[in-house]
C-alpha cells in the first residue's frame, strides 16, 4: 500500500520545503520439520528456539486455536515436545489455553515485544547511519527510502548545512517517477514489478521536465541501470531540484539512497558527488555493483 506526497518544494526565506499531498507464506511441513530441527541453518542452531518460532508461525497460518495433537502433527514434533513447549510458552504468557477444549492460542505479548522492538527499526537505524555518511561528505541534504506501494517512503534523513537546502522529513511519501531516488528504487525491483508499480496510478506532471509515461520510465530505469548503476533527476519532481541516487538491498529488501539540492551546486560538483556516491554505497552495502542477493524481487508490501 502507500500513501504519497509529490515533491513540490517552495522557497520560504534562505530554505527549499516541500508541501505533502498527504509471506507470510507458510512452509510446507518438510520445510517446518527443516526449520524446527535447524537443517536449513548454517553453523550452530538451536532446536527450541526454531521450533518456538515455528509455532507460532503455524498459528500465523491457521488463524485458530489449536490442541496440543494438532500443534505436535504440524510441526512434526513428538506430542510430549509439544507438550513441553506449549506448557513454557503459557508459563511465560506467550500463549493461553482454553478451560474446556484446552485448546492454544497466542496472547497479545508477542505484539507488544514485536512493536517495542520495531521502534527501534532496523532498516530506519541502517538508513540513518548511511544518510549522515553521505552527507557528511557532500553537505547536501541526504534521504534513503523504500518503495511504499506506487510512491517512496522516506526512512531516513540527514540535512545539508547550506541556508539554501532541500528539506524533506521521516515519513514523507515522495514521487517514484520525479525523483531520482524513485528510479533507483526502481532499478532495484524485478522488470515486471517496476511495471506493476508505474501502473498503479496515473503518473502525474510535476514539472515541465516530468516523465509521465510508464515505458519512457522504465527505458530510462533499464539504461541507467545497465550502463551506471546510478540515477539522476533533473528537475523533474520540484523545479531548479537535482538529485543523484543509488539502490541496494538490505538482506532481500530493496533500499535507496539520494542525495538532494539545487540546480546549480548539483551541476557544479557533479562529478565530485558522483564519485562520493559511488565510495559511500560501495562502503555501506558492500556491492558497488548493487546486485540483488539472488535474482530481483518483487518490493515488500
Amino acid at each position: 500500500m502507500i500513501h504519497s506526497i509529490e515533491l513540490q518544494p517552495t522557497f520560504r526565506g534562505s530554505v527549499a520545503r516541500i508541501s505533502t499531498e498527504a509471506d507470510l507464506t507458510m512452509s510446507s511441513s518438510d520445510a517446518n520439520k527443516n526449520r524446527v530441527t535447524g537443517a536449513v541453518a548454517a553453523g550452530t542452531t538451536v532446536p527450541a528456539a526454531a521450533r518456538t518460532l515455528a509455532l507460532f508461525e503455524v498459528f500465523a497460518r491457521e488463524c485458530r486455536e489449536l490442541t496440543k495433537s494438532e500443534l505436535a502433527r504440524l510441526l512434526d514434533l513428538p506430542e510430549s515436545s509439544c507438550s513441553d513447549l506449549l506448557n513454557t510458552l503459557h508459563e511465560l504468557g506467550y500463549v493461553s489455553r482454553t478451560a474446556s477444549t484446552r485448546r492454544f492460542y497466542p496472547t497479545g505479548r508477542l505484539l507488544n515485544v514485536a512493536s517495542a522492538i520495531s521502534k527501534n527499526d532496523a532498516l530506519g537505524l541502517f538508513g540513518a547511519e548511511a544518510v549522515a555518511v553521505l552527507s557528511q561528505r557532500v553537505n547536501e541534504t541526504c534521504s534513503f527510502g523504500i518503495i511504499d506501494g506506487e510512491r517512496v517512503k522516506i526512512l531516513a534523513v540527514h540535512e545539508g548545512e547550506h541556508r539554501l537546502r532541500y528539506v524533506v522529513k521521516v515519513g514523507d511519501r515522495v514521487s517514484v517517477h520525479g525523483t531520482a531516488l524513485g528510479k533507483a528504487l526502481l532499478g532495484a525491483c524485478s522488470p515486471e514489478e517496476r511495471a506493476r508499480i508505474l501502473r498503479l496510478q496515473p503518473l502525474r506532471r510535476l514539472t515541465k521536465k516530468t516523465k509521465t509515461e510508464p515505458t519512457e520510465i522504465e527505458r530510462e530505469v533499464r539504461e541507467a541501470e545497465k550502463s551506471r548503476g546510478w540515477f539522476k533527476s533533473e528537475g523533474e519532481g520540484s523545479p531548479g531540484v537535482w538529485s543523484l541516487a543509488v539502490s541496494g538491498y538490505v538482506g532481500t529488501m530493496p533500499v535507496g539512497l539520494s542525495m538532494i539540492g539545487p540546480e546549480d551546486r548539483m551541476q557544479t560538483n557533479h562529478a565530485n558527488f558522483l564519485r562520493v556516491l559511488l565510495e559511500v554505497k560501495e562502503q555501506i552495502f558492500g556491492d558497488v555493483d548493487g546486485e540483488a542477493p539472488a535474482t530481483k524481487r518483487g518490493v515488500h508490501r
